[in-house]
C-alpha cells in the first residue's frame, strides 16, 4: 500500500512539475505566466484551507458525537446501577423485616412458655 502511495505521489509531483515547466516555457509574456502560476498557487492554497477547515469541523463533530455517546452510555450504566441498588435495599429491608418478625415470634413463644411454667409452678406451690 505504501508503494502505491509513493508511486501516485511521484506521478502527481511529476505532473505538477511538467505543468509548471510548460507554463514557463510557453511563448507567453513572463508576467502573464507568473500571474497564471500565482493564481494557480492561490487556488491551491484556498483549496487546502477549505479542506483543512472542513476536516477540522468534521473532527469537532466526531469528537462531540463520541462524547455524547459515551455520556449516554455512562448515564445508562449509572441508572442501571441505581436500579440494582434500589432492588438490593428493598430486598435487604424485606429480609430484615422477616428476621425481625421471626425473632418476635420466638420471643413471644419463649415468653408464653415462661409464663406457663411460672403459672404451673405457682399452682403446684398453692396446691401443696
Amino acid at each position: 500500500m505504501k508503494d502505491q502511495t509513493r508511486v501516485i505521489a511521484a506521478l502527481l509531483i511529476g505532473a505538477a512539475a511538467g505543468a509548471a515547466l510548460g507554463l514557463l516555457l510557453a511563448p507567453e509574456k513572463g508576467e502573464t505566466v507568473r500571474d497564471g502560476i500565482a493564481d494557480y498557487i492561490n487556488d491551491l492554497v484556498e483549496a487546502a484551507k477549505d479542506r483543512a477547515q472542513s476536516t477540522t469541523n468534521d473532527l469537532k463533530e466526531y469528537g462531540s458525537n463520541a462524547y455524547d455517546r459515551a455520556k449516554s452510555k455512562f448515564n445508562s450504566a449509572a441508572n442501571t446501577v441505581s436500579d440494582y441498588k434500589d432492588i438490593a435495599v428493598d430486598t435487604a429491608k424485606a429480609k430484615a423485616k422477616d428476621i425481625q418478625d421471626s425473632a418476635q415470634a420466638k420471643f413471644d413463644e419463649a415468653k408464653s412458655k415462661v409464663k406457663n411454667g411460672a403459672n404451673d409452678l405457682n399452682h403446684s406451690v398453692q396446691n401443696s
